[in-house]
């Protein structure tokens, strides 16, 4: 069968580039060659119609809803799966066996402490330092603590060391920033609790008061870490993908990862969710007034976590998210003010013309807040459990990057120049 190509005409010049074809259907332009053929470039601010790499980890479909895991529907893995289970599957590529997530998830409690010595990087923060900073500063000097180790271009046993160690101690480092910002002793890690327990624990524990894990909590925490596994080439990924590109190794890359999810337009948006529900309750006067200056033009109001950049139908893990923080805050006893305004928006969302027709829907981070502040994390560590979910998908990318048939290359994005042509530089005495 004849190789599809697709034509473009630039000064009467024909020049055929081939079509490529993914395994859900999607077609591509290859224009790899375009600037060696033409000397053109294509010109696509913030990339939304390139592609910059085949990825066999993610499938996306925005106008159709779907979201899957490595071929697995991502509402099989938030009922069925375990955390781990799901990154086991992102990183290696297939479903893990008994014996294969015995091993993978001891690994893990081999792992989760920290050196000693990092615990002195921690005192040199003030207490009121982001825990998102602490968190991308500490996950890059964990690059300091492997002395022998090729990080760069690991052996496969190196590399299965070092992921999970990172998916381990992130949790530990996560919990001590929080600890450190509100002045309580760190609480270590314990051999006896699971992953998503132990991380609890050390939040929440301490020399004088040990934090009760309900099952709800786990699940619910469990749910939102799969949930935000991995997301395809959303900004952080790419950024992990763009910095290992250069040969920078898997810490580096994922502390540029944490940096790029730390922007509010990407990792933080939840807890700009939580803000507006907190103002519409404070304020008293009901949505409308809201809804209303969502629609108008001249407003700067924005209806946050309504609409997604990809998802033009709906997003398949706000269906999840939505029943998982009415059984949490239930089965907690909690009654919310802020779950009752997020429905009432939901459902004149649901039904107002204005949004259907400009396909708005509520997404992941629209009820995903909610949860969080019913356990008891605060805002500023929202975007940090954000990036203990996105850890295995991010290492998977990174995996999947160096390990690319015929190696990788590195990133190098073209531009179209606008500045100032050839001028001549005058001294400053005679400016």
């Amino acid at each position: 069968m004849d190789q599809e190509t697709a034509k473009i005409i630039i000064n009467d010049n024909v020049h055929e580039l081939p079509v490529i074809t993914g395994s859900e259907g999607e077609r591509g332009i290859d224009i790899s060659r375009l600037r060696a053929l033409t000397n053109y470039v294509t010109f696509d601010q913030g990339f939304g119609n390139t592609a910059s790499c085949s990825s066999a980890i993610t499938f996306l479909d925005g106008e159709a809803g779907i979201l899957r895991y490595r071929g697995y529907p991502i509402e099989q893995l938030a009922e069925h799966s375990s955390f781990l289970e799901t990154a086991y599957l992102l990183i290696y590529g297939h479903l893990p066996t008994a014996k294969q997530l015995r091993e993978f998830s001891g690994l893990f409690t081999n792992h989760s402490m920290i050196h000693e010595d990092m615990k002195n990087v921690f005192k040199g923060y003030p207490s009121t330092a982001h825990p998102m900073g602490i968190l991308a500063s500490m996950v890059c000097s964990l690059s300091a603590y492997y002395p022998g180790i090729d990080l760069v271009d690991p052996t496969p046993k190196q590399f299965d060391g070092i992921a999970t160690q990172l998916m381990s101690k992130i949790r530990t480092i996560a919990a001590f920033a929080y600890k450190k910002s509100i002045g309580e002793p760190f609480v270590y890690p314990r051999e006896d609790l699971e992953y998503v327990p132990n991380f609890l624990n050390m939040m929440f524990s301490s020399p004088t008061r040990q934090y009760k894990i309900y099952d709800e909590v786990v699940t619910a925490l469990k749910v939102l870490l799969i949930l935000h596994a991995d997301h395809e080439q959303n900004c952080s990924t790419s950024t992990v993908r763009l910095v290992g590109s250069a040969k920078a190794n898997l810490f580096a890359s994922i502390s540029a990862g944490i940096c790029a999810l730390w922007g509010p337009l990407h990792g933080g948006a939840n807890e700009a969710v939580l803000d507006m529900l907190e103002t519409i309750h404070k304020e008293g006067s009901g949505i409308d007034k809201y809804i209303d200056m969502a629609k108008d033009k001249s407003s700067s109001f924005l209806l946050m976590g309504v609409g997604h950049r990809v998802y033009k139908s709906f997003d398949p893990r706000a269906k999840i998210i939505k029943k998982c923080a009415h059984d949490l805050l239930h089965k907690l006893g909690i009654n919310d003010p802020l779950l009752e305004i997020a429905i009432k928006i939901e459902e004149k969302v649901l039904k107002d013309p204005y949004f259907i027709e400009r396909n708005l829907y509520p997404n992941v981070d629209f009820y995903s807040g909610i949860i969080y502040k019913a356990i008891g994390i605060p805002k500023d560590m929202f975007t940090v459990m954000f990036a203990i979910g996105r850890m295995p998908g991010w290492i998977a990318h990174w995996k999947e990057m160096v390990e690319a048939p015929g190696g990788m290359k590195i990133g190098r994005p073209r531009q179209i120049y606008v500045g100032a042509k050839t001028r001549d530089f005058v001294p400053i005495n005679k400016r």
